[in-house]
């Protein structure tokens, strides 16, 4: 059953990138690795992944001030077929971000996107987490385009805003989805759990 997680990597790969908060103004893309589990009728199966990740956010800030980090993410395509069987939809993610330390979540701006379904994508936030949800579904062989994403911060009184992603485990992951896929034995589906290993310092902005 390993081929319904590789049929929802594809859709990973964009999805890690839409709400990352967000690499240094004229920083280099960052490469993220991510270790995935899909919850298949054989059992679990793991599978790994690197999503390269270009976004902005100032080196410098004042204490109080207002700073803003922006991730816009390419357009991508969802796989078709995987090992022989058919992708038939992608659905129900859930994206988790934590706030930096040292700093105030004031408001998110979700701008663009296409063929991520009815809805549009929405957010939330909760204990110090923004949490990012689009319901697809997103059909095999589809192109989409994640929303351009803009956090908007106020910068504490002291010290570095790190910027990182969220999740440490399959148990406590930062990005879920549902892989769909159809086999002889009909439509399977796979829900998938995936963190970021290594997490890595995505940006850090000096205040002072």
């Amino acid at each position: 059953m390993k081929f319904a997680l590789r049929a929802g990597l594809g859709v990973l790969a964009a999805g890690a990138a839409v709400f990352v908060l967000a690499p240094a103004a004229s920083a280099a893309p960052t490469d993220i690795n991510y270790d995935c589990r899909a919850d298949t009728p054989l059992g679990p199966q793991n599978a790994t992944l690197t999503q390269t990740v270009d976004a902005t956010a100032p080196a410098a800030v004042a204490p109080g001030g207002a700073l803003d980090v922006v991730v816009d993410p390419a357009p991508s395509t969802v796989p078709s077929e995987v090992n022989g069987n058919e992708v038939k939809e992608v659905k129900g993610f859930t994206l988790k971000v934590p706030v930096p330390a040292n700093s105030t979540l004031t408001g998110v701006d979700l701008t663009g996107g296409s063929g991520l379904g009815p809805n549009p994508p929405a957010w939330s936030e909760s204990g110090g987490v923004v949490i990012v949800t689009w319901d697809g579904p997103m059909p095999g062989g589809s192109t989409f385009e994640i929303p351009t994403v803009t956090a908007h911060l106020t910068a504490g009184a002291s010290g570095a805003i790190d910027s990182g992603l969220y999740g440490t485990s399959y148990d406590d992951p930062g990005l879920t989805f549902t892989t769909v896929v159809r086999s002889f034995i009909g439509d399977i589906s796979a829900p998938t759990s995936c963190f970021p290993n290594p997490n890595p310092v995505l940006t850090s902005t000096v205040i002072g």
